[in-house]
């Protein structure tokens, strides 16, 4: 393969990555994790330990990206976040 033919490669491999957004969960003083779990279940689809563990790090580290996706996913998906009382945005 020339060195021509591996940069078109590339460029055509760089066209085909698709921006993924992702909705980011932050910290509060507000809400229990048994509250934030069962949010994330049913907002997200999670399993009880994705939840459970995105909860965690939320807690620890003050915000975690919990679901990534096509901005048209996630807005109804973030809406529920919001509406449930959560801290959360589209990044």
């Amino acid at each position: 393969m020339s060195v021509k033919e591996e940069i078109l490669e590339e460029v055509l491999l760089d066209e085909e990555v698709v921006k993924q957004n992702e909705i980011v969960l932050y910290n509060d003083d507000v809400n229990t994790f048994d509250h934030v779990i069962d949010t994330l279940i049913y907002a997200c689809e999670h399993t009880p330990e994705q939840a459970e563990q995105c909860s965690i790090i939320v807690h620890y580290k003050g915000k975690c990206t919990v679901k990534t996706g096509p901005y048209e996913d996630l807005k109804p998906r973030c809406s529920k976040l919001l509406q449930a009382g959560l801290s959360a945005e589209i990044v």
